[in-house]
């Protein structure tokens, strides 16, 4: 016989007349709240242990869930095992809200904004309450502005990272705006820092964005690394990368690698300062700098403007997880996106034991000067 749906306004009048409402969502989803009344009992603990949790005696039990689906198959199950007097709350916890009735929180109340602003985040297992609480609680560095430093920070912002600093020392030009995302037209003139700043704060107010309009050096690097818990890289010169790359191993602080050259991009996670002889850093990749010549800047190579947008997403993504703890990092992998072909393809990235950085019991022995050495890097400019 088929389960019975109901609308959740009939169901809020059987439970006024003593039926019991049972929300089988998993434990994440209840946390954005629940139909007033409801008991939350996730679906496959309600199969597999029905008798804990359902009424004894003649009375009638209803199921909701999200949309309607779940609570549809649970109650399948349940008429399998014998249970009757079971019905479904047809469109579930999304249509209840659409009808506008009452829904409770659980203790520990969200406030409305972060419920609703990352209600996509907190129906995912892996973030949940607690995962999102881990990103607004975490504090990211992002050298640059620019092409990786804009798709970047919007989705870093927009995922409700709680503390951004950005340094960069540039200001935004007319030739920026073809991939560099966070500045506008009305903008031109203005330091990258500031226009970041203004960009992101409009996309979530929650974010705080810390401008440092400054170039990193060997002189400022430590302090721009106090307190962060993850480093991304859209700097557009060598020199800075290896600073950053140096500076990440003493202070033991993940850094997510990204660049761009015309229609191709590289993209990595070194974090050897935490995993010592296991993870390499970027010295191990690239041992010294390239001459100048061989590194033309965007200026004078040019780069597709859609490119820095999908090496930016992916440094985004790689500096969550880091948060989260989640997934597998490109830690010990190079990831190549050629753009013309649309194709990606990975290279392992051994350890060096004789890195003169991260090399295990090495001792740091000061910032390497390589400004000397190095042309500007085919990146984010």
């Amino acid at each position: 016989m088929p389960i019975p749906e109901i609308s959740p306004a009939e169901a809020r009048v059987r439970c006024r007349d003593g039926a019991v409402l049972i929300d089988v969502r998993e434990p994440h989803e209840h946390a954005l709240g629940m139909a007033e009344g409801a008991q939350g009992v996730a679906m496959g603990e309600l199969i597999a242990n029905p008798s804990i949790y359902l009424p004894a005696g003649d009375v009638e039990v209803l199921l909701i869930c999200q949309g309607g689906v779940r609570s549809l198959r649970t109650a399948e199950a349940l008429a399998a095992q014998g249970f009757d007097r079971l019905c479904s709350v047809e469109g579930g916890t999304t249509r209840w809200v659409a009808e506008s009735l009452p829904i409770t929180m659980p203790e520990g109340e969200l406030d409305a904004d972060f419920a609703e602003r990352y209600s996509r985040h907190l129906r995912l297992p892996q973030v949940g309450v607690d995962g999102q609480r881990r990103l607004e609680a975490a504090r990211v560095l992002m050298i640059g502005a620019g092409g990786l430093g804009s798709p970047a920070a919007y989705y870093l912002a927009a995922a409700g990272i709680g503390h951004l600093r950005i340094a960069d020392d540039d200001v935004v030009d007319r030739s920026n705006l073809q991939r560099q995302i966070l500045h506008t037209e009305a903008r031109i003139g203005v330091a990258k820092v500031d226009s970041a700043a203004q960009a992101l704060s409009a996309l979530n107010p929650r974010v705080r964005i810390e401008a440092v309009r400054e170039r990193v050096t060997a002189a400022n690097v430590d302090r721009l690394l106090d307190g962060i818990d993850v480093v991304v890289d859209g700097a557009d010169n060598f020199a800075a990368r290896y600073l950053l790359n140096d500076a990440c191993v003493r202070h033991g602080k993940p850094l997510v690698y990204g660049a761009v050259h015309r229609f191709e991009g590289q993209a990595s996670v070194f974090d050897a300062g935490r995993r010592r002889g296991e993870a390499p850093c970027y010295r191990c990749l690239f041992p010294e700098p390239p001459p100048p010549e061989a590194a033309p800047n965007c200026a004078e190579a040019g780069v597709l403007g859609v490119l820095p947008g999908l090496v930016g997403l992916i440094q985004a993504t790689e500096a969550i997880k880091l948060i989260l703890g989640i997934g597998t990092s490109l830690s010990g992998r190079l990831l190549h996106v050629d753009a013309l072909s649309m194709r990606f393809r990975e290279t392992r990235l051994p350890v060096d034991p004789d890195c003169p950085t991260c090399a295990p019991g090495r001792a740091f022995t000061g910032y390497v000067d390589e400004a000397v050495a190095c042309a500007s890097d085919p990146d984010s400019r």
